[in-house]
């Protein structure tokens, strides 16, 4: 009965049309009021904004004309060892003196460089071409290094001359000095196979781990120079390692992509 007699007495009072009607509380409209500016920021950035992503690749430094792999062009005891590795060498050098049933005979550079591996040492017996020696070819001592990566052939077709490139080198501590800064110079345009990449890098090895996912494609990335650094090249870190990597050091690469808008990243 209680119940009834207010209803009826609601009903029978005027309406309150003075009172003001309140839709939201302060507290309510702060939080759309945040709402909409995110929002409107989210949807700026959209239009104007840009978002960029890092392809990562193995590769080695290395100097622009590559290394070869020297075999022995005759079978015999190898009797004296006439160059170190490291040593520089001419064209046509002996690097060892092999003895055979028909005498001594040498086994020269096919072309000039630096002796990076003897495989053959003094009192070895080698055979008709066994693997002696790696050199590196090197027209110029003082030219810089350069890395080459190696990406699967669908990945290395969205690199672009140019684009900025971080190296990751395995002989430096890159919570101590960073990462190696440069850009990519070219993007090959044919596969190399698994012989190919042998007769560049002279190393069977790293032919095969380089090629484990396919014959890849081949990026040639030039190195940022800096004379404020030890080792002439520029680094994340403000002064680098106090010395140049060498030749043959494995690297990591991650590749700028070119920026998208992110409406087109976003969208299929």
């Amino acid at each position: 009965m209680q119940f009834r007699r207010n209803a009826l007495s609601k009903l029978q009072s005027p309406e309150e049309l003075d009172v003001p009607v309140r839709f939201a509380r302060p507290q309510g409209r702060l939080v759309l009021a945040v709402t909409v500016v995110v929002m409107a920021a989210a949807g700026f950035w959209a239009l104007t904004g840009t978002v960029t992503s890092k392809v990562n690749a193995p590769g080695l430094l290395t100097h622009a004309e590559g290394t070869y792999l020297l075999q022995s062009p005759v079978a015999g005891q190898v009797t004296a060892v006439l160059v170190d590795e490291g040593r520089p060498v001419s064209p046509g050098a002996p690097l060892l003196t092999v003895r055979t049933d028909r005498g001594d005979r040498q086994v020269r550079a096919v072309a000039g460089g630096r002796v990076t591996t003897l495989y053959a040492r003094l009192g070895s017996v080698v055979t008709t071409g066994a693997d002696v020696a790696t050199v590196e070819r090197v027209t110029d001592p003082r030219a810089p290094l350069v890395a080459v990566l190696y990406l699967p052939g669908d990945t290395a077709a969205t690199i672009r001359a140019g684009a900025r490139v971080d190296l990751g080198v395995q002989t430096v501590p890159r919570d101590r000095f960073g990462v190696l800064r440069g850009r990519v110079r070219a993007v090959g345009r044919t596969p190399q196979t698994k012989d190919r990449l042998a007769s560049f890098l002279g190393d069977a090895g790293l032919a095969a781990r380089f090629s484990r996912e396919g014959d890849p494609i081949a990026v040639l990335v030039t190195l940022d120079r800096s004379p404020a650094t030890a080792s002439g090249y520029a680094w994340s870190s403000t002064d680098g390692p106090p010395h140049a990597p060498d030749s043959g050091t494995p690297v990591t690469g991650a590749v700028h992509l070119a920026a998208q808008r992110p409406v087109d990243w976003l969208l299929p």
